[in-house]
């Protein structure tokens, strides 16, 4: 059975985007271009590309989130919530109740949703 395995974000400058996502995340690139930029996530890689899109017409932005799911519920939420904000991190939302618990969502360089939550039970 084939998997997705590689998910690509659309970026307007790499290097920035990686810098953002490496101290965010506290990782280093795999693989770091002008345009394009990688980071393996335990079989899983997170792709940042900054050339053109060569499909028709423009996605909507954002029209996906990045997921940080967290053990350590609401305290360990709050707790990153803190230190994004410490490094200045965009908030687009603050963090508040939903059906699977608190969550929050911070935007990267280019307006993408990063959205934290704890890990479903």
């Amino acid at each position: 059975m084939r998997l997705p395995n590689q998910f690509l974000i659309y970026v307007s400058d790499a290097a920035s985007a990686a810098a953002f996502y490496g101290e965010l995340f506290g990782i280093q690139a795999q693989m770091l271009s002008h345009r394009y930029a990688t980071f393996e996530l335990g079989g899983v890689v997170l792709a940042l590309w900054g050339g053109k899109a060569r499909t028709a017409g423009t996605p909507p932005v954002p029209a996906f989130e990045v997921g940080l799911l967290v053990e350590g519920g609401s305290p360990k939420i709050r707790e990153i919530y803190d230190e994004w904000l410490g490094k200045g991190v965009e908030m687009v939302e603050e963090p508040s109740e939903d059906v699977f618990g608190l969550t929050f969502v911070a935007a990267d360089l280019d307006g993408n949703r990063l959205r934290v939550a704890p890990v479903d039970q």
